[in-house]
């Protein structure tokens, strides 16, 4: 796995985690912002033909 790849999906990771805790705490702009985040992350791994694990939000 090169170093983008493995950027990208601990990115993804990260944005998971974080939406999960905004959703939590009932921070619905933040829940917002970290989806749209996480929708931009796929749309790049999917641009770039990275597979991104079926345990992603």
């Amino acid at each position: 796995m090169d170093a983008f790849t493995a950027g990208l999906l601990q990115r993804i990771k990260a944005t998971e985690t974080d939406l999960t805790r905004a959703r939590e705490t009932g921070d619905d702009f933040l829940a917002d912002v970290e989806q749209e985040e996480l929708d931009d992350l796929h749309r790049l791994a999917a641009e770039h033909g990275v597979e991104v694990g079926a345990a992603s939000v």
